[in-house]
């Protein structure tokens, strides 16, 4: 090497080496930190978060005693609290038993992804977690108010839908559906 190529050199290494002792690249802003600048792209950020089965305001446990507004709604939890299970089988079906289309929507939106569209354990989730079938001869059998406190607060494998079936109609519009897959079972299509 000739000498004078050794002070370019030695700059040149001097600019290398010191190099990472200035900071000034952290005060350059990154892509994401200029797009986060932009209004249009930060939606996500401000939304309001949504939970679509939360009822906001409104307490899940009503105190000892209380009396409904209506005067006329009886409250199951307090009567469930004490683990009887006679007080289920007890429980009458309120409504005219006529199935509805509520109760087709909720069926269909809660239920079949595991019992099946016809209520067989053939949901797209049934074979998995053996779900049984609403049809046979023992579900036929249970009550009205049975059938109404296991969709309330389940049983066994299977999860309460009390919290995501909030009104006590619609619960009662989910057994009429039932029932009404049932009696296509019990009568067959030609009638007889």
């Amino acid at each position: 090497m000739r000498r004078s190529a050794y002070p370019a050199f030695a700059l040149a290494l001097l600019v290398v080496a010191t190099t990472g002792c200035s900071s000034w690249y952290n005060d350059v802003p990154s892509p994401d930190n200029l797009l986060a600048q932009v209004p249009w792209f930060d939606q996500m950020i401000a939304s309001q978060a949504v939970f679509p089965y939360s009822r906001l305001g409104i307490p899940r446990n009503t105190p000892p005693g209380t009396v409904p507004v209506t005067g006329g709604e009886v409250d199951w939890s307090a009567e469930w609290a004490v683990a009887n299970t006679t007080t289920a089988d007890q429980l009458l079906n309120p409504t005219d038993g006529v199935p509805s289309a509520r109760g087709d929507t909720l069926y269909h939106t809660f239920c079949a992804v595991c019992h099946g569209v016809a209520g067989a354990g053939d949901g797209p989730v049934g074979p998995k977690v053996a779900a049984p079938s609403i049809l046979t001869p023992r579900a036929i059998g249970y009550t009205d108010g049975y059938v109404y406190s296991l969709i309330r607060y389940g049983r066994g494998i299977m999860g309460k839908y009390g919290d995501k079936i909030t009104e006590q109609d619609d619960r009662w519009q989910v057994v009429n559906y039932m029932r009404q897959l049932q009696a296509a079972v019990v009568q067959p299509a030609g009638g007889q």
